[in-house]
Order: C-alpha cells, then structure tokens, then sequence
C-alpha cells in the first residue's frame, strides 16, 4: 500500500516556512504499514495542483493533501479538487458551518461573508468534521484510490489525522502488520555503528530491516518488520535487538523511539530529581527543548539565558576574574557557571554552556565552534570542550545535543537507569 503526501503553497517552495507536517504524517503512516512513495511540494496554481494530482494518482493509492483550504483568494485547492473531480457545484455543509460560527463566538469577533463560504464544499465529496478549525477536511474517492485534503495548520491537521483518517484508512484497506523497534544512540557517528554492528546486520534474514535514523548529536536504530510481524519475527526482532545492545552499551540512551530530552525528563523524574541551566550560546533552546515535553515541571525548575558577562556574574556568580583571565568561552567559566545554577536555583543537577557558534567572534585561539559545557550535581562537575563547525544554527543544536548526552553520561553514574 502506497502512499503520497502533497503541500500547497507558495510560502513553502519559498522557504518562509518549513514543511513539518509531511514528516509527521509520514511517520504516522509508517506506523500503520503504509508506504510513503512520495512527498512533493506545489505552488498556488491550479495547473501544477491539477499536474501533482494526476502523477500522484499514477503512483499511490492514497494520496494526502495540505495547505490552500483558508478564506482569502491565494487559496485555491478547493476549487483545484472540485475541477479534478467534475464537482458540479459548491454546497453548505451545515456541521462546518456551525463550527465556523462557533469560533467566531468564541473569539466575539465578526464573521464575513468570506468565512461563511469555508463552509462550502464540493457536491461530490466527504466532510471529515475539522472541530478544531473552519477549513473543511475533503475526502474524494476515485475507484479504490483516496484524497484526502487536510487544513495546513499543524493543530488541525493532526488531530484530523488521528481522530479521522488513520481510521479510515484502516477500515478501508487490508493493511500488513507493522512492527518496529528502536535505539536510541548518542555521542556516536552512524559510520562508526555501522562498522560495530556489521555483523549483526549482515546476518538479517530479507523478512527484517534495519535502518540507521542520524540527527545532529543522535543516531537511531530502527530494527523492523512490516509484513510478517507475527510472534515468531518479533521474537527475532527483539533477539538482533539484544545482539545490537550487547555491541554498543556505552552508546544507548534508551530502547525505545523518544528524544533525548525526555529519555533525561523520565529518568530525573522517576528519581525524584531536579534540573536547572545557565544558558550562554544557546539562548534558550536547552530549556525549550526540554519544555516542549508536557510534564517537564516535575523536573525542571528553569535558568538563565546568560549571554552577556555582567548576567553571568549577578545570577550565577562567577567570579569576574574567572572571566577576565579565561574568557567566557572557557572550562574555568562554564564549571562556574553550573555550580552557580546548583546553588541559586537549587536544583539537583544543572547544566552550563557557553561558546561561539559564529559566524564572527573567533580567534585563533578560540575559532568559531568552540564550545564548553559543563553538567554538575551536589557532587560532581563534568566539563568537556567540543569544536564544531563554523555554522551557526548547526553549531547551537549541536550544543544542545552534546549537553544533553553530558547529562545523560552523569545520571547514568548515579542512579539506576532501566
């Protein structure tokens, strides 16, 4: 069973904003043994909408659209869907339109004449009720090939998604059982577990895949059957598991597919533990990382973004010697600045970054890349210099990764990790 996924906008083709949502379907998808063949992005023009349309239907069975569904002229996948289609008219969908009149109340805000008309939908279609939004959900069948047209907006797309069309594409296809298990490593290249394990994976039967899943800092392992996931291949699954962490035991973070951040939320929770950061050259993204994750509370008491030197003196008290004889970008510094977090926030355990990430403010010293961080507890602080690129963005992410693996490294020392 084959699926594709297409985006309507120009927004995207121009890179005002990034397509986050096709990932996730995409990932949805997988989960239930449906094959993603494709993803395409497309402009606001009927021509290339009605094109995409045509190729997708050559090559998929089902084929999932986003985007172009709000109230103002720039979108047009609507009536792109009721041309395909030889709709012959535009009909009020009653329930929709409730829902439109609804948020409106809510926000005691007017509704225009262009906010009725997103209640109208092609004659020839299936209303998925958007609860969430006033841009309708579309479903069009064509023989046993589906399109399903989903709002843009993440919110609304994936609880459409869940509540919606995942079920529907169950009980409308016969679909292979689906079984995946994953490891999440750190602090290791791809190529070098791929050399580790080499053996183990040249010994898989064809029934079972193993796939190498590389982010900035993590690499995880995805060991899965799709279409014979009865009990006997789990059993394999689960024994080429066993042989995987066997080879790599200081590598794994965890035997399951979840972001480090909440491999660190779980453990620290689960040990009645509290966390705090002092922030320099990542601004902020360590604490967001890790409050995106709902529950964090539990565990996480907040910080400071510390970029200048006179915050890092006030909130955390390091020394203004320690930073006029080292520098702020320095292992003296960054183990100031981590204890300084212990004992002002009164965490259990704290983590510390300070660096450049560029693209200016290098020296040959101190070339851009050069990072410190440091993760202490009531007993021990643990530092470690990393130089990486001379790309910003990468380089804040990078930090973000190695400090969170740092921490790992010392929890791991102190307490029981299952």
């Amino acid at each position: 069973m084959l699926a594709e996924l297409i985006t309507i906008g120009d927004e995207i083709l121009i890179g005002q904003i990034i397509d986050t949502n096709s990932a996730w379907m995409a990932s949805q998808l997988n989960q239930i043994g449906i094959n993603v063949k494709q993803i395409t992005s497309v402009s606001d023009d009927a021509a290339h909408i009605l094109k995409a349309f045509a190729e997708a239907e050559e090559r998929a069975d089902i084929i999932l659209i986003t985007g172009g569904l709000g109230p103002t002229k720039d979108d047009i996948t609507k009536k792109t869907m009721a041309l395909y289609f030889g709709s012959k008219e535009m009909v009020l969908h009653q329930p929709t339109l409730k829902v439109v009149e609804q948020i409106f109340a809510r926000y005691k805000a007017p509704m225009l004449e262009v906010n009725i008309q997103q209640a109208y939908v092609p004659d020839n279609c299936e209303v998925l009720l958007n609860e969430q939004g006033t841009a309708p959900c579309m479903l069009f069948r064509k023989g046993k090939k589906i399109f399903v047209s989903l709002p843009g907006v993440p919110y609304e797309m994936m609880n459409l998604m869940t509540t919606e069309v995942i079920p529907l594409i169950k009980d409308t296809y016969n679909l292979p059982s689906v079984y995946h298990q994953t490891i999440l490593t750190a602090g290791v290249g791809e190529s070098f577990l791929a050399e580790t394990i080499k053996d183990i994976e040249d010994k898989l039967p064809a029934h079972i895949k193993l796939a190498y899943l590389p982010r900035l800092g993590t690499v995880r392992l995805r060991v899965s059957s799709i279409a014979f996931a009865d009990d006997h291949t789990k059993a394999e699954i689960n024994k080429y598991i066993e042989e995987i962490l066997a080879k790599i035991p200081n590598h794994v973070v965890a035997k399951e597919d979840i972001p480090m951040e909440q491999v660190i939320l779980n453990v620290m929770k689960a040990n009645n533990l509290t966390l705090s950061v002092a922030e320099s050259c990542t601004g902020g993204a360590i604490s967001s990382m890790i409050t995106q994750h709902p529950g964090c509370s539990a565990v996480f008491l907040g910080g400071g973004v510390v970029y200048s030197n006179a915050l890092k003196i006030k909130l955390l008290d390091v020394k203004s010697d320690t930073l006029t004889q080292f520098g702020a970008v320095s292992e003296e510094t960054v183990k100031e600045m981590a204890n300084g977090a212990l004992q002002n926030f009164n965490s259990d355990y704290s983590v510390a970054v300070s660096g450049i990430t560029g693209p200016d403010g290098g020296s040959v010293e101190k070339p851009v890349g050069t990072i410190w961080i440091a993760v202490a507890n009531r007993n021990e602080t643990v530092s470690k210099k990393f130089s990486f690129g001379n790309k910003r963005a990468q380089n804040i992410e990078r930090t973000v990764m190695a400090a969170l693996n740092l921490l790992f490294r010392l929890l791991k020392k102190n307490v029981t990790i299952k």
